[in-house]
């Protein structure tokens, strides 16, 4: 039935079940361990850093991991930021990249001393009024408008709420030189989930460019250009992950005929994925409960889009395996649904299975980001556990589930009772 197959087996889920409830997430540590190393190879010929996009996967445990590889953390609030920082994943290691952005998160990101990544020339003299002088090292935002075509997730660079002008960088970078600012960094993010790696190429490319013609215009020497992250992960079977050794060695060619002739070496690359580092390599895994057969077939996991909201927020394909039944024919085709009062509570439509039983394990592939993450509690559904599947294939539980105690802790109960 499946081409993608998860790393652990019916009988270690059952063995898992005798003291665990099901919704839950796994990740697999030694998968993710591996996969960042194969980014950090592919850009080996580089100053070069991975700041994980905090957003994709704010457990800590995951931090911790990745911090081991030598990561840092791209932080966008106040709670991401704080997060890095129980950590210990401080100072320049962290890239604050926010938008809208309240004083107190640019305070906190001072008082880590982040590298601030502003996304709007306002926010440079909002800052100087509410934080105080500018640090000493600046990034700005770059929007490159009709230069750069968006994706159908982050949209139109024309229309998108992110990031500077080219008029408006000129103007940034010579206000932050006037004012003290010594380093700098250009960042730029127009695409999520790019499987086209020629798409990041021509992103390094423009970064690269603006660098140089910056530089020559107003003086000043670039430390670092952060890429952004956005590559993405082959969520359907037939798709293949991006090239990493392909896109690492053009940018390099790039880098060699941009930065290296016009004498602007050595300058750092940096890039911000968080997709693909653990995307891969998270599994929601659920019970069937329900099988419902009206206009339609419909099978009803004890998972709901409060654990995995993507499929109904973007339309996403999440591929799905029975456990035990991955070799099987598929016989029925149903919608696999959760049991929110919202009808695109479904994790897929039409889709094509063996043929299902309840008490059935539905694995959900490749959720290791925007998971969990983006999990929420409507209808008040509890949020689930998530596990850490260790190389000896032990799983270490690295968050409990929630409990309907947990959906209260705000509220004051004495109050309501009295009032």
């Amino acid at each position: 039935m499946s081409k993608k197959k998860a790393p652990f087996s019916k009988k270690q889920i059952e063995n898992l079940l005798q003291t665990q409830q099901t919704p839950f997430y796994i990740y697999d540590e030694n998968a993710m361990v591996k996969n960042a190393q194969k980014l950090k190879n592919a850009f080996a010929w580089a100053d070069f850093k991975e700041y994980f996009a905090v957003k994709a996967n704010a457990n800590p445990f995951i931090l911790k991991i990745l911090k081991n590889q030598n990561f840092g953390a791209d932080c966008s609030s106040l709670a991401e930021l704080v997060l890095s920082e129980n950590c210990e994943i401080l100072g320049e290691n962290i890239i604050f990249t926010s938008n809208d952005t309240p004083a107190n998160e640019f305070e906190k990101a001072k008082e880590l001393g982040a590298i601030i990544n502003f996304d709007d020339i306002s926010h440079i003299k909002y800052y100087e009024k509410n934080v105080g002088k500018l640090p000493e090292l600046v990034c700005l935002r770059y929007n490159p408008g009709d230069l750069k075509s968006g994706n159908n997730i982050i949209g139109n660079p024309l229309e998108a709420k992110y990031g500077f002008t080219k008029k408006q960088l000129l103007q940034g970078y010579e206000y932050c030189k006037k004012a003290g600012v010594k380093r700098f960094g250009l960042h730029a993010m127009v695409a999520s989930n790019e499987l086209d790696y020629k798409y990041f190429v021509e992103t390094a490319k423009i970064l690269f460019e603006e660098t140089a013609e910056i530089s020559k215009k107003l003086g000043i020497s670039f430390e670092f250009v952060n890429l952004g992250g956005g590559i993405g992960i082959p969520y359907r079977p037939q798709e293949k992950e991006v090239d990493l050794q392909k896109l690492g060695g053009e940018i390099k060619e790039l880098y060699e005929k941009i930065i290296v002739k016009n004498e602007l070496a050595p300058l750092k690359v940096f890039m911000e994925c968080g997709r693909m580092i653990t995307g891969p390599f998270g599994y929601l895994v659920s019970k069937v409960l329900h099988e419902k057969n009206t206009y339609k077939k419909f099978i009803g996991l004890d998972a709901c889009m409060a654990n995995l909201m993507r499929p109904a927020l973007y339309g996403a394909y999440h591929h799905i395996s029975v456990l035990g039944k991955e070799d099987e024919k598929c016989e029925i085709t149903a919608d696999v649904t959760g049991s929110l009062c919202e009808n695109n509570d479904k994790f897929a439509i039409d889709r094509k299975l063996p043929k299902v039983e309840i008490g059935d394990i539905f694995v959900i592939h490749d959720a290791g980001a925007h998971g969990y993450s983006m999990g929420f509690n409507y209808n008040g559904k509890l949020r689930c556990g998530e596990f850490l599947m260790r190389e000896n294939g032990d799983f270490l539980k690295i968050r409990r589930s929630e409990t309907i105690e947990d959906l209260f802790v705000t509220i004051d109960i004495k109050k309501l009772k009295e009032f």
